[in-house]
């Protein structure tokens, strides 16, 4: 089990701000597990009581509408941390997290996390800007879902995906979703999503197989209105 205060993932998150001290101690008490493609990290109204530190893979944050179905509110991927908010406040997960493919999660409680919060300033800034850039996301979510087409959207979510997480060894998006997680990630129904990909395919701005999708005109797919 590798050790926080000499693991790169921090790096990209709040506990870049912590002391080694801190950080030395957070490595005897966190816990390392692996999770499995498909496996539930935590549900929606669960209390989780501290903080789950990405050390690899990918999951997806949604949360489940009135009629049933799951809207993608975000993707998660290495080096982010799950469940800030349960540090700063006492409420349930208002999301569930869910591996898109086998993952490494550091567990650190939120007991032992919590002097830190109360007693480092800069650690303290950094949970707070990146909850503010969470919110500001949210509020872009929103903006989208209200102005742009489903074809927009979904051509967003494919550049998104693109330049965030890249291609594999053959340039297919190295994230595999299926067309019902697209679907969700752009509040619209599966038929849908699967029509307008497929209207893509024909217009030549993307090629599939299987499930995996490759994008062969990028700008092609930002002039759509």
């Amino acid at each position: 089990m590798s050790r926080c205060e000499q693991c790169i993932v921090r790096e990209f998150n709040s506990l870049k701000a912590l002391t080694k001290e801190e950080l030395l101690r957070i490595s005897g008490c966190k816990t390392s597990r692996f999770v499995k493609k498909g496996e539930v990290i935590f549900e929606e109204g669960e209390t989780i009581n501290g903080v789950y530190c990405v050390k690899d893979g990918i999951c997806k944050l949604s949360k489940l509408s009135a009629n049933g179905k799951d809207q993608i509110v975000k993707l998660v991927v290495k080096g982010d941390l799950l469940g800030q908010r349960s540090l700063v406040g006492d409420e349930s997960a208002n999301l569930s997290a869910v591996a898109l493919n086998d993952m490494e999660v550091c567990f650190i409680p939120k007991r032992e996390i919590m002097g830190d919060l109360q007693n480092n300033p800069k650690f303290t800034m950094e949970v707070l800007r990146n909850m503010a850039k969470d919110l500001k996301d949210s509020e872009d979510i929103i903006v989208n879902m209200a102005q742009k087409s489903v074809r927009e959207r979904l051509a967003d979510i494919l550049i998104y995906i693109h330049n965030s997480f890249g291609v594999d060894d053959d340039g297919y998006l190295s994230v595999v979703l299926s067309r019902e997680d697209y679907a969700n990630v752009v509040g619209t129904a599966t038929e849908s999503a699967i029509r307008i990909l497929s209207q893509f395919k024909k217009e030549s701005l993307i090629s599939t197989k299987g499930k995996r999708i490759k994008l062969e005109n990028i700008e092609g797919l930002r002039r759509i209105e």
